[in-house]
């Protein structure tokens, strides 16, 4: 009897995709799953809507000349260095399949986001673990970096800021791994979706400290709230996007084209607006709404620096338990560890859902903890 190839073991139901059907089952709040609560701006959805029966073919591979234009006046990086593609996913996967091989390893730290290991294991490789320090805050440990590097590491996979800690590079760290990549001649593959998504200092930009070995990650999903549009891109050093863009062409060939068209229309005007930093003091507010509420519940918080995640420690609690009994969904901290045994009772919670959705979680979790106490 034919079956299919081992390969789909790599590719099982994600946690997070779990966790959002069991949150839609049992009627929970969904701090689980990162898509945000707010629909994307005004801006962006009218420019989709004059793009919708204009720009509506195939686009080349590489992407939407205008949409590479628009990301490269943004970033402040050559049209030429940028190739679209349908989400931060597909250009993970994309990078996966230039960089490394059969034999080859990549190097990335505990915890991790989710699509690293099956896309690392699906080009033949094999993922390396380093597990971050955790004191009051998430820390890289970078003499356990350089010990997991050997002759046949090719990358060092990053995110920045970090999803699922909500941690960012320090200056010091990120010029520490620069250093190390450069003395072992890797790439760094650097995912930086959560770019404009800071509370305090704007985050490292890799690529700014080593150009010709960073390839950036970066997702209008994650900066315009609209994380279903499925429109990333990746900044390649100089020459060598038409490679890159060779191979994403066998998977989706092209992102949706009135899409780019909207997005290359959108992003001068988040800038000039200053959507980015409205955005970034409504996620403050909601940040701190969590995390304070979770600390009067008497648990131990990591107040994050980006993204819009914050980990916490929930003792003795289980996420599916959660989910059914007190009709809140997490994402269980094991979930973003593989070769490492995670921090007990570490959970991640996303609050880029609305303040009432994240009040009435509180009070859920709230009444739950005291029935737990009662039992």
């Amino acid at each position: 009897m034919a079956t299919l190839h081992p390969r789909t073991q790599l590719s099982k139901e994600s946690v997070f995709s779990h966790m959002s059907r069991l949150a839609a089952q049992h009627g929970a709040i969904n701090l689980g799953q990162g898509f945000p609560s707010n629909p994307p701006p005004a801006f962006l959805l009218e420019a989709a809507r004059r793009a919708i029966g204009t720009v509506d073919q195939y686009t080349p591979p590489i992407g939407l000349a205008k949409l590479r234009e628009a990301i490269a006046e943004d970033l402040g990086v050559a049209p030429e260095n940028v190739v679209v593609t349908a989400g931060g996913t597909e250009a993970l996967h994309a990078l996966a399949e230039s960089l490394y091989g059969q034999g080859d390893e990549v190097v990335m730290f505990e915890p991790y986001f989710d699509v690293y290991i099956p896309q690392t294991r699906m080009a033949g490789a094999e993922p390396v673990m380093v597990p971050m320090r955790l004191t009051d805050r998430w820390e890289v440990d970078l003499p356990a970096l350089e010990r997991a590097i050997s002759v046949r590491t090719q990358a060092i996979l990053l995110t920045n800021p970090y999803n699922p800690t909500g941690s960012v590079l320090s200056r010091t760290e990120a010029e520490q791994i620069v250093t190390l990549a450069r003395k072992h001649d890797l790439w760094i593959i650097s995912d930086e979706v959560y770019d404009e998504l800071y509370f305090a200092t704007p985050p490292v930009k890799l690529r700014e400290l080593a150009p010709e070995r960073v390839f950036t990650v970066g997702s209008a999903g994650k900066r315009l709230e609209a994380t279903g549009w499925r429109i990333g891109w990746i900044i390649t050093p100089h020459a060598l996007a038409p490679q890159v863009a060779g191979m994403r062409q066998w998977s989706s060939f092209c992102s949706a084209a009135p899409l780019q068209a909207a997005v290359a229309e959108a992003l001068p005007i988040a800038r000039k607006e200053g959507f980015y930093q409205h955005l970034r003091e409504s996620y403050s507010k909601r940040k701190d709404l969590l995390e304070q509420g979770l600390q009067s519940l008497g648990l131990n918080t990591f107040s994050p620096a980006g993204t819009y995640f914050l980990t916490a420690i929930l003792p003795e609690l289980e996420a599916e338990t959660l989910v059914q009994e007190c009709k809140v969904a997490i994402i269980p901290g094991s979930a973003f560890y593989l070769h490492n045994p995670a921090p007990d009772g570490l959970f991640r919670f996303a609050f880029c859902k609305t303040a009432s959705e994240i009040e009435q979680a509180l009070e859920r979790l709230e009444a739950y903890l005291k029935r737990l106490a009662l039992r």
